[in-house]
């Protein structure tokens, strides 16, 4: 599938009593720009606001889920303004330094994910191909992951001396042991190691990963909907009191640190680490 800068860069359907949202750059492996934080939103919000939707379930159009954070690509917009929904803040456009960077990923990468991990209708990651940085937020932002057989978890930013990505959720979805691991190596973790962690609930064949995820979204939109809000809410709240949202606090700091540091002795926030040097270091 290809798509140019016409192609709208999230779609949306409704199969049922499920909203089906899916990223669409799967030219660019679905590299998530300013622009598809804000279609996502726009799209999590008329799932929410229509009655007859019951779940969500969200995937990527193409061969990969999500590559991460766009770095690269011709319609990477991290100097465009575009309407602040998650946090309070002044625009990150006219500023310099950490105070451009810290606005922006306050708003467009934590505050946001933060945004839909409280979405009160249950939200489904369906992940295949890459799952890399910025792709792991949203999949984590959502209530539980399928992914299929030849899906691959990674979060490579330590390359770049940044201690993981702005949603920092990898000790609560795995283990600490295991977030360690993931951190230092940099390496992919496969659906099944995954799977084994707890950070993925089911792994199935990619070319079911499309069925299997809507029969459960269908079998979840069948119960009341104030409890599956109540109960999303309950679990949500239990995370945060094992402290997942003070420490996301604590390692965006760090986080912002690290791209301090590295804008000051090398001039680039992100150590001249590039998509191509990414893909490179997968292939290694």
């Amino acid at each position: 599938m290809s798509t140019d800068e016409h192609d709208p860069v999230v779609t949306y359907e409704v199969r049922g009593a499920v909203a089906v949202i899916r990223l669409n750059r799967p030219r660019y492996r679905n590299a998530q720009n300013s622009r598809v934080t804000y279609a996502l939103d726009a799209a999590f919000v008329r799932a929410v606001d229509d009655d007859d939707v019951k779940a969500i379930v969200l995937g990527g159009n193409g061969d990969h889920f999500c590559a991460g954070h766009d770095i690269g690509t011709p319609e990477r917009d991290i100097d465009q303004s575009f309407e602040r929904r998650a946090v309070i803040w002044w625009d990150h456009v006219g500023a310099e330094g950490v105070d451009s960077r810290f606005a922006r990923e306050s708003e467009v990468y934590l505050g946001m994910c933060r945004r839909w991990r409280e979405i009160p209708k249950p939200v489904i990651a369906m992940v295949q191909g890459a799952c890399i940085a910025g792709g792991l937020m949203l999949a984590w932002s959502c209530d539980f992951i399928v992914a299929s057989a030849d899906a691959f978890f990674q979060d490579p930013v330590v390359t770049m001396g940044i201690p993981g990505v702005e949603f920092f959720a990898h000790p609560w979805v795995t283990n600490p042991r295991a977030a360690k691991e993931m951190l230092y190596t940099g390496d992919r973790m496969s659906a099944d190691r995954a799977y084994e962690l707890g950070m993925v609930n089911h792994v199935v064949p990619r070319e079911e990963l499309e069925e299997r995820t809507l029969a459960i979204a269908e079998r979840i939109a069948r119960m009341p909907r104030l409890g599956l809000a109540l109960t999303k809410k309950a679990v949500n709240q239990a995370e945060d009191l094992q402290g997942m949202r003070a420490g996301m606090d604590s390692v965006f700091g760090l986080h912002h640190a690290a791209h301090a540091h590295n804008a000051e002795v090398g001039g680039d926030s992100l150590a001249g680490v590039t998509a191509r040097t990414i893909r490179d270091g997968e292939k290694a």
